[in-house]
């Protein structure tokens, strides 16, 4: 998306929401997140909110609206693009198929833990950001959700056991593994999960443990199978025009609350892993690792996911893919 297709009303109240107030008060801005207020993700984004009061001397408040409460967690980014709300969160890859390079923390089996995952967004992070400055995007902090593994409602050795089974697809990338396993990909947002899986709009997902946590799948899926095949990030953004009219010592303030918050969240994600894991097995389900058939198929299919996927992003993605590899 250019800049020149934006409406000029839009723009309007983009800059409009991040002028400083000339009687002192201060601005006013929403902030949209997809996921439940008890989820990490968005508990962090109150912490962001808290920080930027306080790195900011309170000139900008902002207000966090969690579980896609103000927008859908598909609308969040275009909210922000065009000026509808200034800031937000979403899962960066949920924007893969309009911009291949933002699936950097979904090519599987490249980046399976933290120090592996810090490492590719550092190799990653210069593309990225150049990519979002076109799409009228500022990142201003990221951080990763634990290892993606597979929730069944039945044992699965190998991929003969996937066929035909309705699954929770948030990306391009766990479409083409629902695919590839012979499984039956459906687009469905973290919020209207659990609605999902009680009328059998899905019966499978790949997800952290976190997901499982928070929607409670134990009340319909009995299988966990750890597989480690990324640690996604989502990314708070915000609209180039309300950043760039940010006074300097503005922007230090909430980059310095940005800095300050992906810090602590990434902590927080691979302090809560294990616990997720032990709270989905308290409850009832299986939580194992993936059979070695199974995650031979899976690592099959990840390697066939990478080839494509540099193919998609050329010279961009493969020096990605170097840069981490050289570290």
């Amino acid at each position: 998306m250019t800049l020149a297709k934006f409406t000029v009303t839009a723009l309007v109240g983009a800059v409009a929401a991040s002028t400083a107030f000339a009687d002192g008060h201060a601005q006013k801005w929403d902030m949209p997140m997809a996921y439940a207020a008890t989820n990490f993700h968005s508990e962090h984004g109150v912490v962001f909110a808290d920080k930027v009061r306080e790195h900011t001397g309170g000139a900008i408040d902002i207000t966090v609206h969690a579980g896609g409460s103000l927008f859908g967690g598909g609308d969040i980014k275009r909210a922000i693009q065009t000026g509808q709300v200034p800031i937000g969160e979403r899962f960066m890859s949920a924007h893969a198929n309009e911009a291949p390079l933002l699936g950097w923390d979904n090519v599987p089996f490249i980046a399976t833990t933290y120090e592996d995952n810090a490492k590719l967004w550092a190799a990653a992070k210069d593309a990225v950001n150049a990519q979002l400055a076109d799409q009228n995007l500022v990142a201003l902090y990221t951080c990763p959700w634990p290892g993606q593994g597979f929730y069944f409602n039945k044992e699965v050795k190998t991929s003969a056991d996937t066929q035909g089974i309705k699954f929770r697809s948030y990306n391009s990338a766990t479409a083409t593994f629902a695919e590839e396993l012979g499984m039956i990909p459906v687009q469905i947002e973290a919020a209207e999960l659990s609605q999902a899986l009680a009328t059998g709009v899905a019966s499978a997902f790949i997800s952290s443990g976190s997901t499982g946590y928070d929607r409670k799948v134990w009340e319909h899926l009995s299988h966990y199978y750890k597989v480690n095949a990324w640690l996604p990030r989502n990314y708070v953004m915000v609209n180039t025009q309300a950043w760039d009219a940010l006074d300097a010592e503005v922007q230090a303030g909430v980059q310095k609350a940005a800095d300050e918050t992906a810090a602590s969240c990434a902590a927080k994600s691979a302090e809560l892993s294990n616990f997720y894991f032990d709270e989905l097995a308290k409850n009832g389900m299986s939580v194992e690792d993936a059979g070695p058939e199974f995650l031979a198929e899976l690592e099959a299919i990840g390697a066939k996911m990478t080839a494509e996927w540099l193919e998609t992003t050329g010279d961009a993605g493969q020096a990605i893919l170097d840069a981490y590899n050289a570290n």
